[in-house]
């Protein structure tokens, strides 16, 4: 059925890859012409968008980072004038300064169809109500959900995040088919059917559509087994577009698949950047072949995994994500850098910059603890006012609930070369 609905799906791989380089030369050209700080980097490289005549030659061309567009924040990456521009989303950022994505009205309209198809894969069918517990805002899941579920004909409830009791209420009373949110917050709301004694075999619910972090097969089998639904891996990321990357389809539940006739993926070295063969582990690579506002050309995901051979259609498969390549945390779904603790902690002048991340895993949820120093001896009411106080500016950051431990001077290990910030004892 999916062919029927969205034919792309099926195109020849000859027709493919001709489609690919016919979009990425266009997408190279406008990226030259439109944004400086990556023709910059072109001219330094000595290459031109003339240069590409067939897909090996993208490799000559320089990468992107995320640092990239950090340095060109807000707008210095649009490629069109910023009152064309309908949407941005922006991430948290890491020191007060997020990378932020512009979308062109065809570029929504793009996001949305893609949306859909990935919903479609994933077993989503017309007339379903979809329960988007995804958060909205500047982050692009909950809306990027949103309108490809539209886009498909679906009923949408826009939950968003946060209060289980209420999740479980509607997922029950309003009859959701399909569910959308992180793996590790499904089984929260697992724990919480079972506190409420609901059976949720019993109610409509049967396919769960989850991303946003790495999940294990374990975690499937457990989410599958639990709630009586297929679950199905979606991928994305918003400096490329957002949710609908790619996605798994039901059917095969074998990785998810690259939707390739709109992002060229490759696989690379992480410490090289040298490409490697599909098949062959390594770091995730973008390059956006239909984007107008912000097109990116070899973007680098951080994210590690492999390229797999088409199964449902010939576009090419990813297998399940299986790290990053820096330093990032992905704490209940949510990205969170240790230098975004450190931001919050240096806001009071009572705590000091030696500080430790802890990450436990109790029951469905990570656990997030934070050790700091206080700068001198403080009273129980101090050590109180200062708790309070980081643990509201880390949810009002990033939305996550946060314990902290202040310690007196001292009291946190130092290090003669790079301090060691994150104790990750949650169970790979």
């Amino acid at each position: 059925m999916t062919a029927e609905l969205f034919p792309e799906t099926k195109i020849s791989l000859d027709a493919l890859r001709g489609r690919q380089l016919e979009r990425l030369r266009a997408t190279l050209h406008l990226a030259y012409a439109s944004q400086a700080p990556y023709r910059a980097k072109c001219v330094a490289a000595g290459v031109h968008p003339d240069d590409l005549r067939s897909l090996d030659d993208l490799a000559r061309f320089p990468f992107t980072a995320k640092d990239d567009l950090r340095g060109a924040y807000p707008f210095g990456m649009l490629a069109i004038p910023r009152e064309q521009c309908v949407r941005l989303h922006a991430s948290s950022g890491t020191t007060g300064r997020p990378t932020v994505v512009g979308y062109s009205a065809r570029d929504i309209d793009t996001w949305s169809d893609l949306m859909a198809r990935s919903l479609h894969a994933g077993g989503a069918r017309p007339g379903d109500i979809i329960h988007n517990a995804f958060g909205y805002g500047l982050f692009t899941g909950g809306l990027g959900a949103h309108y490809g579920a539209e886009r498909l004909g679906c009923t949408v409830v826009p939950m968003s995040g946060g209060f289980g009791e209420r999740q479980v209420q509607l997922i029950s009373e309003f009859g959701a088919r399909v569910v959308l949110m992180t793996p590790s917050y499904m089984l929260a709301i697992a724990d919480e059917f079972e506190r409420q004694g609901i059976d949720p075999r019993g109610t409509a619910m049967r396919v769960g559509i989850f991303g946003a972090e790495p999940w294990t097969e374990s975690m499937r089998a457990e989410i599958e087994r639990r709630l009586g639904i297929d679950a199905a891996d979606i991928y994305g990321l918003s400096e490329v577009m957002g949710p609908g990357v790619a996605c798994e389809f039901v059917e095969s539940k074998d990785g998810p698949t690259v939707w390739e006739d709109h992002f060229y993926p490759e696989i690379v070295d992480p410490a090289s950047g040298a490409p490697v063969a599909d098949g062959e582990p390594g770091e995730l690579v973008f390059t956006t072949l239909t984007k107008e506002a912000m097109p990116v050309v070899r973007y680098r995901t951080r994210d590690l995994t492999r390229l797999l051979p088409g199964s449902v259609t010939a576009m090419r498969r990813m297998a399940k994500i299986t790290g990053r390549s820096d330093d990032m945390l992905i704490v209940r779904g949510v990205n969170l850098f240790p230098s975004q603790v450190e931001e919050q902690i240096l806001r009071d002048p009572a705590l000091s910059g030696h500080y430790m991340i802890e990450l436990t895993r109790s029951g469905a949820l990570d656990d997030l603890l934070v050790r700091v120093e206080a700068r001198a001896v403080l009273d129980g009411g101090a050590v109180a006012q200062s708790s309070a106080g980081l643990v509201r500016r880390i949810k009002a950051m990033c939305g996550l609930s946060a314990e902290v431990d202040i310690a007196g001077p001292g009291a946190i290990e130092r290090s003669m070369g790079k301090a060691r910030r994150v104790i990750d004892k949650r169970p790979r």
